[in-house]
């Protein structure tokens, strides 16, 4: 989605676009903008529930009806200061080129005709579709339609995102061996560095013959040494996961997300870090985001709410039984499933947790890449007075229809959140799982 300043665009907006940000009118500049009366429609039967797209689509006609007035379907209304209009229009008679083609009973196809009937009614200016549908802006391209997906929140350089570690090298022996003393700190006085290290980012020192693993801590300027610590039964298996577990015990973080493909263990280490500290919280907090299918959610799946989101929650307990088979604390370990039944560990699909107070919890949420950017914002600013929230997930493995590696909620908090002294990042590479895992993962 382009928004240049030399000539006035007209940007139609489909319905997704809306349900992912409500406050995308604002994101077009001087731009105009049109929404099919189709697309009103379509918000009408989201405005009920809990979810964030239902919240989006109440947003957005609130937003509509304070601009509201006679001319918003007769030529539109300013939306602010240095922005363009905004307009609702009706419905158009099928173009033949749209009807020859797309059937009008479709939802889809009336925006897009729409669309094409006003880009043939103003051969002047640029009118885009904007959408998060891939399949529609094909359609619309096919037509001969500019069509764009929406992208205020992308992160563009996707292969330039922080991965929260690095290596040091070229180290001399003696600063290592200084580095292994009683306080475990090493100047950066020490170090020459070609980028500044960033607060809470960890390293691999090496010199010629010895090497170390650490931190930087912004508030002492220096770097801090890392040990590799087993917790809840679980050794972290490689340097990164060493660096999440730290990241996840340290009570100086509050936030902590931890990316890799699958097999790297970023939701067992979680796990076990939260339930290492679970005396610190009142509660952990094990969520995942419920994916709809064909934009159903979950109620129209036959069953009661445990048997609705089992198939979303089985892999936290997976994980849950693989650290209790690793427990060395004996008769006195708790199982998990008394932990359950006391409510102190709580496994739930996202939805369902949304509407609780986040206060001295231990918050884990898995499959994060699944969230749109609004979702990340909501959980994380909802962390009260002695919260730890644990975003983990893989931003290659989207299952989301209307995301990809650019606009999805993880990767856009990394993007955002680097080098804050409140926030870790662990981005793990090496698979841990099984030798024939790692190859699988690899080579198919």
């Amino acid at each position: 989605m382009e928004t240049g300043a030399q000539a006035k665009k007209i940007f139609v907006l489909d319905t997704n676009v809306i349900l992912h940000d409500s406050d995308s009118l604002h994101h077009f500049a001087e731009n105009d903008i049109i929404i099919p009366i189709t697309v009103l429609e379509e918000l009408d039967n989201f405005k009920r529930g809990n979810e964030i797209i239902n919240f989006h689509a109440r947003q957005f006609v609130r937003s509509l009806d304070e601009l509201c007035g006679d001319s918003i379907f007769d030529g539109g209304v300013t939306i602010g200061p240095g922005l363009g209009k905004i307009s609702i229009r009706l419905e158009e008679e099928m173009a033949p080129e749209i009807k020859a083609s797309f059937s009008a009973q479709k939802k889809d196809h009336r925006i897009l005709n729409l669309a094409y009937v006003i880009s043939h009614q103003n051969n002047e200016q640029n009118v885009i579709l904007v959408s998060k549908d891939v399949n529609l802006r094909m359609k619309a391209k096919a037509v001969g339609l500019q069509a764009e997906d929406y992208t205020s929140d992308h992160i563009e350089d996707i292969k330039a995102l922080y991965t929260g570690t690095r290596i040091i090298d070229n180290v001399a022996d003696e600063l290592i061996d200084n580095f292994y003393g009683e306080d475990g700190v090493l100047p950066l006085a020490g170090i020459t560095l070609e980028n500044p290290l960033q607060t809470n980012e960890y390293a691999i020192i090496r010199s010629r013959n010895k090497s170390a693993l650490a931190v930087y801590d912004g508030n002492q300027e220096a770097i801090r040494r890392v040990e590799k610590r087993a917790v809840s039964g679980i050794t972290p298996r490689n340097a990164e996961q060493i660096f999440a577990m730290d990241a996840l015990l340290n009570p100086d973080i509050p936030l902590v997300t931890i990316s890799g493909k699958a097999g790297t263990g970023k939701t067992l280490l979680a796990l076990a870090a939260g339930l290492e500290q679970r005396s610190l919280y009142r509660q952990i907090y094990l969520a995942r985001p419920i994916v709809p299918l064909s934009n159903k959610d979950i109620g129209y799946l036959p069953g009661d709410i445990s048997s609705k989101i089992s198939p979303y929650t089985q892999p936290l307990f997976d994980n849950l039984g693989v650290i209790q088979s690793h427990h060395r604390e004996g008769k006195n370990a708790p199982h998990y499933r008394d932990l359950l039944e006391d409510e102190k560990l709580v496994i739930s699909a996202l939805s369902y947790i949304r509407g609780r107070s986040l206060v001295k919890i231990f918050f884990i949420v898995d499959e994060a890449q699944n969230l749109t950017p609004h979702e990340v914002k909501t959980i994380v600013t909802r962390a009260g007075e002695g919260t730890k929230i644990v975003l983990t997930g893989d931003i290659f493995q989207i299952d989301h229809p209307y995301l990809d590696i650019h606009s999805n909620g993880l990767s856009h908090i990394i993007a955002k959140m680097q080098g804050e002294k409140l926030y870790a990042h662990i981005n793990l590479e090496k698979g841990e799982r099984s030798a024939l895992a790692d190859l699988a993962s690899n080579l198919l």
